[in-house]
This record gives structure tokens, sequence and C-alpha cells, in this order.
């Protein structure tokens, strides 16, 4: 008998991406690339690449580990993943980040836009509604980690400062505020009241690219003067910031050894986060056949173009492998040093939490410790090590800070084409809805966006 042409390694379900019907799937292995392949009765077969590495797809099944359960749940089982969102007591995992839009308004029209903002979208969410936004966010995770205040540009909001100020009041850990930097760039005085909620503060800066032709591609204009202007005056401050860098296949690809590296000069960077497109709201010129990126193609493109990172330094996060991956390092004067690739896969297989705790492994703490002792003891900075390696990190041990740290993070979304129920379950990016719900981004952007207040 002739063997097929592929090997079958799993099955789940996924969505038709023409008209969103629930279908089965198969993840195939065609040589070294991983495909994702579902049938739907009305429109045939479709086929979507997940990695163009199967060893590292087997590296994100080996890493997957329980996930963490949320005080609350906000809607019950009724229809089945991803009909029930909001998180529903199936969901496999608590909100690691959650982001909280503010608007749909911006002052730029984005070919690339998740949420299609833009000047058109003139409207802003009131105060009331966020605070109740972010109270929901509290009673679902206590402590939340990370919240990110996002838009639309939620610089343009008339009640920025409340709305942060509000968010400060409560117990979030690590509070962020997503933006596309101009009015940080061009307002005097901006920046500085903004570095004013420093610590557990963080900028979450557009970035995309260092030429003009990717920027007008993904951007509309090109914002090369703006991210300059801004980030000269973020580093004056020092306040922390992480670029966020939109990445296509075609477009900008070839450029993530170089982007390492300037964000790397910049005193106030503290990290960078690749993100493959999203096919979501508006993107104009995007053919996903043609343009998807992976998580493991991107990876494998960091490790060819920075002469900072190994295969073995960038690994799956665990809390959601198939769709994030790291590498966490220490900023010194001769370069940054990479801590993921000395710990080794079994010291990233702590049995309980999130965190990759690497105080329970003491020999490999004493390795760390040596390569930047301080006058802490391994039993003082044990705690603070853990902290080191979680999703944003707070590290205190005398001599080192969070500015000394540098993380660089790929981050993949589902869409349609890509949706694998299996995955999407251990979600741990997720949006408050303003009814209280907090939904996944991955479904949020493709089911339950809200248009003008109306649900679609």
């Amino acid at each position: 008998m002739a063997d097929r042409a592929y090997t079958f390694l799993e099955l789940t379900n996924s969505l038709c991406a023409t008209c969103l019907r629930k279908v089965e799937a198969k993840i195939i292995a065609e040589g070294d690339r991983v495909i994702l392949s579902k049938w739907c009765p009305e429109h045939g077969r479709e086929k979507v690449l997940v990695a163009d590495d199967l060893e590292w797809w087997h590296a994100t099944r080996r890493a997957v580990r329980p996930g963490q359960i949320p005080k609350r749940f906000n809607t019950a089982i009724e229809r089945g993943c991803p009909f029930d969102c909001g998180l529903c007591p199936d969901h496999e995992q608590h909100s690691c980040l959650t982001l909280v839009e503010v608007t749909d308004h911006c002052n730029l029209s984005c070919p690339i836009c998740y949420a299609a903002s833009g000047p058109h979208r003139p409207g802003y969410r009131s105060l009331e509604t966020i605070e109740a936004m972010l109270d929901a966010i509290v009673a679902n995770e206590g402590e939340p980690d990370v919240v990110q205040i996002s838009g639309g540009e939620p610089t343009l909001h008339p009640q920025l400062f409340e709305i942060l100020e509000a968010a400060k009041r409560r117990p979030i850990r690590h509070l962020m505020l997503n933006t596309n930097g101009i009015r940080i760039a061009e307002e005097d005085g901006f920046a500085e009241r903004l570095a004013e909620l420093a610590p557990g503060f963080e900028i979450y800066l557009q970035f995309d690219s260092l030429r003009e032709e990717p920027l007008k591609r993904l951007r509309g204009v090109d914002l090369r003067d703006v991210r300059a202007k801004a980030l000269e005056r973020l580093n004056a401050l020092n306040l922390s910031t992480t670029l966020v860098s939109v990445v296509q296949r075609g477009l900008n690809e070839d450029e993530l050894g170089e982007q390492i590296d300037f964000a790397l000069a910049q005193r106030c960077v503290r990290g960078l986060t690749l993100q493959p497109v999203q096919v979501a709201g508006r993107h104009v010129g995007f053919d996903p056949a043609r343009d998807r990126l992976t998580v493991s193609e991107v990876r494998r493109r960091v490790i060819e173009q920075s002469r900072h990172f190994r295969g073995e330094d960038i690994v799956p996060v665990p809390c959601h492998p198939e769709c994030i991956a790291m590498a966490y390092a220490l900023k010194t004067k001769d370069g940054p040093v990479p801590l993921t690739g000395l710990l080794g896969e079994e010291a990233l297989q702590p049995l309980t939490s999130n965190t990759i705790a690497f105080e329970k492994h003491r020999d490999l703490e004493e390795h760390l410790l040596g390569l930047f002792r301080t006058s802490h003891s391994p039993e003082s900075a044990g705690g603070s090590l853990a902290q080191l390696l979680c999703c944003l990190p707070k590290f205190e041990a005398r001599g080192f800070g969070y500015e000394d740290v540098f993380r660089l993070i790929v981050m993949q979304f589902l869409d349609a084409h890509s949706m694998d129920m299996r995955s999407v379950k251990r979600t741990c990016v997720h949006i408050a809805h303003s009814d209280g719900r907090i939904i996944p981004f991955d479904t949020y952007n493709l089911m339950y966006r809200e248009d003008e207040g109306v649900m679609r």
C-alpha cells in the first residue's frame, strides 16, 4: 500500500475562514512543515501553515502544562468554543495580559489595524464604563499581572490621565499604555506627565520598521521621525518602553536583527515584541495565503539575523506555547547576556505557576548568579530571579533593576484561517468587553468586537 504524502499528528476543531462554521481539522506534517488542514462542507478544503519547523512544533507540545484558573468566570458553556467567550469555565488560562480599549478613534488609518480604528471613528468610552471594565478585570484576577490601556489611539482620550490614575488605584501589578507615539513626540510635557505614573508603568510603543516603505505599507505614512522624537523623550526620562513591531512576510522580516540592535541601544527600552499580522479588522493589501508568518518563521529569522540570540535562547512560553515564544537577557556593558538558553528545557517545566521559577533549581541559579554576582545571596535573590522570567518582571536585586532587563517576544494571534480550538482555549492575552466579559484577543477581533456599541 502507498504511504500518504503527510504524517497525521493531531485532530482538532477550527473555523471555516469564509463562513465561520465550526469544522473538524487535522494537524499534519508535510516534511518539516506543520499544516492545519480543515474542510467545510460548503467551502471545501483549506490548508494553513502552522509552523515551518516540526521540531519547534514538538517543543511547543512539550512546554504545555496545567493552566491557571481565574477567580471567576463570566459566561456559561452553551454552544462550545469559540461561541461562549467571556471567559467561560472551559477556557484553560487566566489573563496574563488584559487590554482595555478606551476609544476607537485614532489619528492614523493604518492599512493593518485589527480594530479598524481611524479618524472616522470619533467615539470615546466614558470614564465610568472604563472603571467598570477595570473592576471586571480585578474581579477575575485579584491582582492582574498586566493591564494595557489601548484603542484606537488611547492618548487621544480627553480623560486619559484620569483613566491611568484610576488604573493605578487598583491592584494592577504592571500598567501599560499602547500608543503610536505621536502625542509623545509632538506635545511638550506629555511624556513627563506619563513618567509620573512610574514605577509599574510602561509604554508599549508601535514601532514596526526602521525603513520608509514598510511603514507606509503598514501604517500609511512614514513615521520614522515620530518614533525618533518619541524615543528621544522617553530615553531622557528612562521611562520603561517596549517596542512592538507588526511583521509581514516580504515586507520587514529581513530587518529583525537590526531592530533588536536598535532596541538594545535605547536606554528606555526593556524589550521588543514581534507580532505577525492577524487577519482581523482592516488588512488592506494583505493576502493570508501569501503574506502570513508563523512564530517558528519569525523565531528562525531572529536566529539568522541577530548576533545576540541563539535557538536555545528563544523558547515557548508555557502559558500559550503555540503562539508565544520568548527570550530574556540582562543588558550589560559588554552586551546582552541571554538567560533562557542557560536554563535548559527541564528547568523550564516547573510543576506549578506560569512563572519560570528557576530558583527551584539551585545549581542553575548559582550558575546565573555567577554571571551577574551582586551583594545579594542566592537565598535573598531567589524570589526576584523567579520574577525576572515572568511575563513582566520586577527584578529588584541590588545592582540590577528592571532597566537592565531585555525581553524578546514573538506573539502570534489566531484568526479565522489559523484558528485551532485547543490553542485558543489556552490564550492568555484578553480584551475587556464593556459588558463585563473578558474575551480572548483572538476571538474578540474575529466575532465579538463592538462596533459603535452594537455587537457584531
